[in-house]
């Protein structure tokens, strides 16, 4: 989108030339190295990612052509390696300071180190702020730095081999987090978004869908986009591994050693992660660069930088575009005053056909056949680069490729997370004043948004798919649907025969109905597999249950929770018991009241069951929430917890949500969630403020602190005390006192509650209920009438509930 608004620009200098900017605060790009070690090469030694960083950090020192330049550098910063991306442990361990470990190889200790965000874009970031450092006069010369040794990392284990890369550092660092939170969403996970090839095969068929072609036209596109690029990384010594140029059909033909991994890729279409190599690109101020005595025709400067982000899968309008790569791209060149015409070449980041696709086809209106070229590495599925490193190799390439035609300009688009992030610089050896970085959100922020449905039902077209492939098998079909009112879903399919179907069509468009579950959502082309799949179930009691106990006692119900073993904490399948337990409360108009409580003398409720949740087994939440009310919205009928031993967490929780609390004298509370790295998600972190004192609660949510039953009543969130071990002896008599009187009164009474807590002030509310239907309920109902009736024959009420 040409003319893209760029709502935020930082160290903006003119454009008259470096002559007018004093050249301390003019970056310049005076030195750039790649290594690479192949499994297959003599001399083969299994180096860290640190060992392979510091080597091309060794490569970029000797390139700047100055021997004294190692002195001048006050700051590293390093790309983060995939190993610290995630909290997986490292199979052989890590340096706990990545860009100190580096340094140390060198000898060196800068005042400033830093460790940047994950994601392809990361490079172009990080060398970014390292140029406004110096541009700010803050630093004088910065090295950017990154490397990965998968491919060692897998050779050697499967060698049954090992290696300890553990180590550490004094000095800081500033760590700038994962930043994996921008795109990763637990509900794509659930889904089946966990890996980058689904992901980005939802963009590849959404972008088919928009063109209009047949799945066998598209695919020899692909092939056709990424030849030249093989035939670059053939010639390319820095190449992850030795290889020969790959025609088209030989890149989009499955066979043994192409597999198909979803739909639409084969292995050879996308990025190559097993390497091992390393990159490093150093920055100076030009006053430092000129001081130091560097050749002037190596100096390749920032003519522009820009960066945008992209909204969640779902929620994107068009899900064949990327919004955010068209606005950077835009913002940079209109920063650098040129055109796509004037640039002589391209890097465009190639984890997946899409990313190249949709930045420099469909942005930029280049042609897959460009005699410029798109790469001047040979892109990620055959250069390699993996990692969140690969655009420090395509900087260092293109450095070298501008210096060997001076004067001419070149382009690098680095892509991030799911097509999430994307950043492009423009450089060139032509001198220029730093202009700092333009974010070019705005668009992509003012854009209207797709309205994501969590629980979707019913009818949908799907507006794009894949099917995930596992050791070459079909595994798994992800779709975004659209419904009727314009929502926008993710879900599965229901079965083998759905999956099945998708294999024999052509998915795009076609009508599906789906329903969600506690697993996630679910679809089916035929209504009839998913009316048999989930019938609506009526809700009922059981005759037994395997983690409660239930018992019924005239109008009040009582709930036991039967797992004192392990302090009551509750299972996904306890928590279902629970659920459906409160559905047939709600449902049966003979219930009036209900008590939940727990077996034992020691625990309530621990909170959720951590070791279950940590064993890898499926987990969920029940549709009402934790113990089956968190979550529960709409209730009408009052619950009393009767908390009979520690209520930790989710067992806290569920008393939040519960109506009325009675407590043994040894009962203990506490939102202990932060104490095992979680948060109080299940109301906790909401109704706790609004039950006590906000700066109590914020105490109690911060900190996990425990607070036995006295505290509590003086607080508020318990009604009574028991003597001890007779808790649920008190519990009775509160309900009893509930159930004596007129239960419709007490259902409209809650509706009532619940309508009063959607206003602010009072007086709103109490207008609210006046207008509302509450009060044409009461005023028609039986019971009003039955209790004005006793009074008057000062008689007991007979209730109807009605």
């Amino acid at each position: 989108m040409a003319g893209s608004q760029i709502n935020e620009s930082v160290g903006q200098h003119s454009n008259s030339g470096p002559g007018t900017v004093d050249p301390k605060h003019i970056p310049v790009i005076v030195g750039v190295g790649q290594y690479v070690e192949r499994l297959d090469q003599p001399g083969y030694r299994g180096l860290s990612p640190t060992d392979l960083a510091a080597a091309a950090l060794r490569a970029a020192l000797a390139d700047t052509g100055c021997d004294t330049a190692l002195a001048s550098i006050d700051a590293i910063g390093a790309v983060r390696t995939f190993e610290d991306s995630s909290p997986r442990p490292a199979p052989f361990g890590k340096p706990d300071k990545f860009p100190r470990a580096v340094a140390a190889r060198l000898g060196i200790d800068p005042p400033v180190a830093v460790l940047e965000q994950s994601g392809g874009q990361s490079p172009l970031t990080l060398i970014a702020s390292l140029a406004q450092r110096i541009a700010d006069g803050e630093i004088r010369a910065a090295v950017a730095v990154g490397a990965e040794a998968i491919s060692t990392v897998r050779h050697l284990r499967r060698a049954g081999e090992s290696r300890d890369w553990s180590e550490t550092h004094d000095g800081a660092i500033e760590d700038h987090g994962t930043g994996n939170a921008s795109f990763m969403r637990r509900h794509n996970l659930v889904h089946g978004l966990v890996g980058a090839a689904p992901a980005y095969a939802l963009f590849e068929n959404a972008r088919r869908a928009r063109l209009g072609l047949s799945k066998h036209d598209y695919v020899a596109k692909m092939g056709q986009l990424f030849a030249p690029f093989t035939t670059v990384a053939a010639a390319n010594p820095y190449s992850a591994a030795a290889m020969q140029p790959l025609s088209p059909d030989e890149i989009v033909t499955p066979s043994e050693r192409n597999r198909i991994i979803a739909d639409p890729y084969m292995v050879k279409l996308v990025s190559r992660d097993q390497v091992n190599q390393g990159a490093a690109v150093i920055v100076m101020s030009l006053d430092e660069a000129r001081r130091l005595g560097i050749d002037e025709r190596r100096f390749v400067f920032l003519h522009a930088c820009a960066f945008a982000t992209e909204r969640d899968i779902p929620v994107r309008a068009d899900l064949g575009a990327y919004r955010a790569a068209d606005a950077s791209l835009h913002a940079a060149l209109a920063m650098a005053g040129k055109t796509a015409d004037d640039i002589a070449a391209f890097d465009f980041y190639s984890c997946f056909p899409i990313a190249v696709f949709a930045a420099a086809i469909d942005s930029l209106g280049l042609s897959p056949d460009d005699p410029r070229g798109l790469t001047v590495t040979g892109g990620l599925p055959y250069f390699g680069g993996a990692g969140n490193n690969y655009s420090t190799h395509a900087l260092v390439a293109m450095t070298e490729r501008l210096r060997a035609a001076p004067g001419s300009f070149g382009l690098v688009g680095a892509n991030g997370g799911f097509l999430s992030k994307y950043g492009v610089a423009i450089l060139s050896t032509v001198p220029t004043p730093w202009r700092g970085c333009a974010i070019g959100l705005q668009d992509i922020e003012d854009a209207p948004a797709p309205r994501l449905v969590r629980d979707p039902k019913g009818v949908a077209r799907i507006l794009t798919y894949t099917i995930a492939y596992e050791k070459g098998v079909p595994a798994r079909a992800i779709v975004v649907g659209e419904l009727a009112d314009g929502g926008r879903f993710l879900a599965n399919q229901l079965d083998d025969d759905t999956l099945a179907a998708m294999l024999d069509m052509d998915p795009l468009g076609a009508t599906i109905h789906v329903h969600a579950t506690k697993l996630g959502n679910r679809f089916a082309f035929d209504p009839a597999r998913i009316t048999a799949a989930f019938p609506t179930p009526t809700p009922a009691l059981r005759e037994t249950y395997e983690y409660i106990l239930v018992a019924r006692r005239g109008h009040v119900l009582e709930v036991t929770i039967n797992r004192p073993e392990v302090r009551n904490c509750l299972s996904p399948e306890a928590q279902d018991e629970l659920d459906g337990v409160f559905d047939a409360f709600e449902a049966d108009p003979e219930l009036w009241v209900a008590i939940l409580t727990a077996s034992g003398d020691k625990a309530f409720c621990a909170g959720a069951d951590l070791r279950r949740a940590a064993s890898g087994k499926p987990t969920w939440q029940a549709k009402g929430g934790f113990a089956g009310l968190t979550r529960r919205k709409g209730r009408t009928k009052p619950v009393i917890a009767a908390v009979n031993g520690v209520a930790f967490g989710g067992g806290f929780e569920a008393c939040l949500a519960a109506d009325l609390v009675v407590a043994d004298p040894e009962a203990k509370f506490g939102l202990t969630e932060v104490k095992v790295g979680l948060v109080a998600a299940e109301g906790g972190v909401v109704r706790m403020p609004r039950q006590v004192p906000r700066k109590l609660a914020m105490e109690m949510l911060l900190t996990g602190r425990i607070m036995d039953a006295e505290a509590a009543a003086r607080l508020g969130f318990v009604n009574r005390i028991s003597a001890r071990g007779s808790v649920m002896a008190e519990a009775r008599r509160l309900a009893d006192e509930i159930a004596g009187v007129s239960p419709n009164s007490v259902r409209l009474t809650m509706k009532a509650l619940a309508l009063g807590d959607r206003y602010p002030h009072a007086d709103d509310a109490a207008q609210a209920l006046i207008e509302s239907d509450i009060m044409d309920e009461l005023f028609f109902s039986e019971d009003m009438a039955e209790g004005l009736a006793a009074f008057a024959a000062k008689r007991p009420p007979v209730w109807k509930n009605r």
